[in-house]
């Protein structure tokens, strides 16, 4: 597969080419454009309780879909619910990538995707919580709400990253999960929840905007009796990003 990125750093659109016969996976609505001729099929993959489970813990859809070319090869162009930059990473095991939730959009199919346990969710939204991971062999496509700055650490070199801007992170980094704060009340004053703590080697992708601070954002303005109206709808859509 030929990936190329376009509109970027803004946004993003990233063209999958497609060899004769090839086929990707490609997250549910992430679609903008495909060739003629290109075969779109819409499943569980992995199995029911697999995708189950990526659903309900990774924020991704329960179902993705797959897009296979014809005989003489085609292309499907996707693009993320918000706006912001794309990028292509390669996997090779024993290296995994571990990507966070609503940031993954495709993957070749050679590429294994599992959910796994990124740490305690905030008490006060979805940040933390549960992250995908990408292992085998292939390319994997994700997006970042905002832009993307990608950190090379050295052995031994520690960040510490707010768990809204967090995109994804190598295996090799070892990262752990706590609190901003030493308390609630420290913790509304200061407006941060969680951080993560990474130490090298390996890279880390952050993004420049927090998804849950935009949906905090236009909550804001919004009637507090709304929850089950427009306002409860945004949140729900902003939330899976």
């Amino acid at each position: 597969m030929d990936i190329t990125l376009r509109q970027s750093p803004s946004f993003s659109v990233a063209r999958l080419g497609l060899a004769g016969s090839e086929a990707v996976v490609v997250e549910s609505g992430a679609m903008m454009a495909m060739s003629p001729e290109v075969n779109l099929t819409a499943k569980a993959e992995g199995g029911v309780l697999k995708s189950l489970k990526r659903a309900a813990l990774g924020g991704e859809s329960l179902f993705v879909s797959t897009y296979t070319a014809p005989p003489a090869g085609g292309f499907v162009d996707i693009a993320a619910r918000l706006p912001g930059d794309i990028t292509v990473y390669e996997v090779a095991e024993p290296t995994a990538l571990f990507i966070s939730r609503g940031s993954w959009l495709a993957n070749e199919k050679s590429v294994e995707l599992d959910t796994k346990w990124g740490g305690f969710k905030n008490m006060f939204g979805s940040e933390g919580g549960f992250i995908l991971r990408a292992g085998g062999r292939g390319k994997v496509v994700f997006a970042c709400y905002g832009a993307l700055e990608e950190w090379n650490l050295a052995a031994g070199q520690k960040v510490t990253v707010d768990s809204g801007h967090m995109v994804a992170y190598e295996g090799s980094v070892n990262m752990s999960i706590r609190k901003a704060t030493g308390g609630i009340v420290q913790m509304f004053k200061s407006g941060e929840g969680l951080v993560l703590d990474f130490e090298g080697p390996g890279r880390v992708w952050v993004q420049t905007r927090n998804p849950m601070e935009l949906v905090g954002w236009i909550s804001s303005f919004l009637p507090s009796n709304s929850g089950s109206g427009s306002g409860g709808l945004i949140g729900g859509l902003l939330s899976r990003s």
